[in-house]
């Protein structure tokens, strides 16, 4: 057996000789090695970037993990999946009023990937080539996006953001060659984006206006489809799902009821069985794995139910109320750190959020030069500076620590 397990990796790269590792833990001699290496994670966390720190409900464990919900099974069997796909259309209603647009699909990867999805979708509806992108967006998201575009032969146009300001300044850079143009809001420093009007601009290229957001903000700030957006993308983690190192994720996906077909992944759909009975169907399945692939809109096909499952049950435990005193929260506390810091806020008179540049020589946060690392963003001073993230989690007496840390550093 042990032969034919490795019989596809060439002998001169097996390893000829046992490891040398120490002997096998017994439970508690792991668990007393674990809780010791646990203890050393003291320090305060204030890093954001796309995956934030907030709070979980306890209720929604218990509920995802219900042996019903906790399945990787894709629920292509109506008959026997009923719960599951109720759950689901129930997500979908949430994150339509949250975002106010019309369609929302059963959900993908993460944020990245709704991004890039999106604009894609962008393409195919407008028959055009170039995406424009702000490069106030997250740089993450923006990798995976040219990953999709130089496979397609598609043409990716990133726009500088304001040094001055950490805005995006205007869309003077869409032609009418351009599909979509995309922004983040908040964007990736933290800011908060000039957005009104800016629909019109994009429209009258006849390009579509594509806004990824933090759903949180959206308990504060105007949902996109007030303002305009054709196709609403985010990530969701904050909305009951772990940061778990970096997964899993929850990919927000809404658009205009006209784009309905375009929509990557799945939808479920409301429908009446043959007594007339309420029921829940998987519809509008455009994946090349249900339809001819030349019509298909995407291959994206991982179960995310999950995740949204659990978005779903954060929502309805916190309502509106508790997610706008959630967003709140995050304001409050980061305007608090805000003004304690003073000039050390790289951008001091930009509304934000619950993130902001700092600068800094020290380590605090996320080091924006890892990202930004070209000449005009080392001139906008972005070489010395972190992103701090600050959510209804942190503490007072954590924000002044950090505070005199900064101010020593």
């Amino acid at each position: 057996m042990a032969a034919n397990l490795f019989a596809d990796i060439p002998d001169k790269v097996r390893l000829k000789t046992p490891l040398d590792l120490p002997r096998p833990l017994s439970e508690p001699e792991l668990v007393e090695e674990l809780s010791r290496a646990a203890q050393q994670n003291k320090p305060s966390s204030f890093l954001g970037g796309g995956s934030c720190n907030h709070f979980i409900p306890s209720a929604v464990n218990h509920v995802i993990g219900r042996s019903e919900f906790y399945t990787a099974y894709t629920p292509y069997q109506p008959e026997a999946s009923q719960g599951t796909l109720e759950a689901i259309y129930e997500y979908q209603s949430l994150i339509g009023e949250l975002t106010g647009m019309a369609v929302v699909n059963a959900s993908m990867y993460d944020g990245a990937t709704a991004l890039a999805e999106a604009a894609f979708m962008a393409c195919r509806i407008t028959g055009r080539k170039e995406i424009v992108v702000s490069q106030a967006v997250n740089p993450n998201y923006r990798a995976v996006l040219k990953t999709y575009c130089t496979a397609a032969d598609l043409a990716l146009k990133e726009i500088p953001f304001d040094p001055k300001t950490g805005l995006t300044p205007n869309s003077e850079l869409i032609t009418p060659n351009s599909s979509c143009y995309i922004i983040q809001q908040p964007n990736f420093f933290g800011n908060i984006e000039e957005v009104n009007g800016l629909a019109d601009k994009v429209h009258a290229q006849g390009a579509l206006f594509i806004a990824s957001v933090d759903p949180i903000s959206l308990g504060l700030l105007k949902p996109p489809g007030e303002y305009g957006a054709d196709i609403v993308v985010g990530e969701g983690q904050s909305l009951g799902l772990p940061r778990s190192f970096g997964g899993p994720a929850l990919g927000l996906f809404a658009a205009k009821k006209e784009f309905l077909r375009q929509l990557p992944g799945r939808i479920v759909g409301q429908t009446s069985d043959l007594d007339g009975k309420r029921g829940f169907v998987l519809t509008m399945s455009t994946r090349e794995q249900h339809i001819r692939r030349e019509r298909a809109t995407s291959n994206i096909c991982s179960n995310e139910a999950l995740c949204a499952l659990a978005a779903t049950v954060y929502l309805s435990l916190m309502g509106k109320a508790g997610l706008r005193k959630v967003a709140e929260l995050c304001l409050q506390k980061s305007n608090y750190l805000k003004k304690k810091l003073g000039n050390k806020v790289l951008w001091p008179n930009t509304p934000s959020f619950k993130e902001f540049a700092v600068k800094t020589n020290g380590s605090f946060g996320l080091d924006l030069s890892t990202h930004y690392s070209d000449p005009a963003c080392r001139q906008a001073g972005l070489k010395n500076s972190e992103l701090i993230c600050v959510t209804e989690l942190t503490k007072r007496n954590e924000l002044d620590e950090l505070v005199a840390e900064v101010l020593a550093a």
